[in-house]
């Protein structure tokens, strides 16, 4: 996997880089100190996964994930910060990040988030799933009838949108996270939603 680490501090650039150059399936093709240079690092580099600050000088990380989004498709954006900033968070997602992280997190958890959403998931770390729990709701209260959701369907979008991992979700649910798997696939489908955070935000949103 193919990736280009953007923080306007050199010290935590070259620490990602040193942590992940360990990793026999990571290579790091470029870094970049603001938003700006990463979109353009992106049409020389073609990486698979941006790894971006998002509160930086010249053009921040929420506008940076947007046009390389915009741009390169194909490449995926994953947020790295010390802020648990909610504004930054909702727009960030709303552009097309595929995970969200603190950079207090271990170096172990941070390299297989970046595994995780290179598998195709979303991810975003507890703290994060947590305050996004809190952030102001938005848009037409919608309940379990109006969606057409069973009991069931409906427990697995509330867990969701409250920020708990398939695993969690089924140990409360005994179920297995097979099931889970699908019934998150359900959901999807009933909902005309893309991916696990959309479904988070339309939960925010609506109930």
């Amino acid at each position: 996997m193919k990736i280009i680490i953007v923080d306007d501090d050199a010290l935590i650039r070259d620490s990602l880089t040193l942590i992940l150059e360990m990793e026999t399936d990571f290579q790091v093709v470029g870094t970049a100190g603001n938003g700006q240079e990463a979109v353009a690092l992106c049409g020389s580099a073609q990486p698979d996964l941006v790894l971006m600050d998002v509160r930086m000088p010249v053009m921040d990380g929420v506008l940076g994930t947007r046009r390389i989004r915009e741009q390169y498709p194909a490449t995926k954006v994953v947020i790295l910060t010390t802020f648990k900033d909610e504004a930054y968070i909702k727009e960030a997602l709303k552009h097309g990040a595929s995970g969200y992280i603190l950079k207090s997190q271990p170096a172990e958890s941070i390299v297989e988030t970046l595994r995780a959403v290179a598998r195709g998931n979303t991810v975003l770390e507890a703290q994060v799933a947590s305050s996004l729990t809190h952030m102001i709701r938005e848009g037409k209260k919608m309940t379990q009838t109006d969606l057409q959701l069973t009991d069931r369907e409906m427990a697995v979008l509330e867990m969701v949108g409250e920020g708990h991992s398939n695993r969690e979700i089924a140990e409360k649910l005994y179920l297995s996270e097979g099931t889970v798997r699908n019934y998150i696939t359900v959901l999807l489908d009933k909902l005309s939603l893309r991916d696990r955070t959309q479904l988070a935000i339309f939960y925010l949103k609506h109930f």
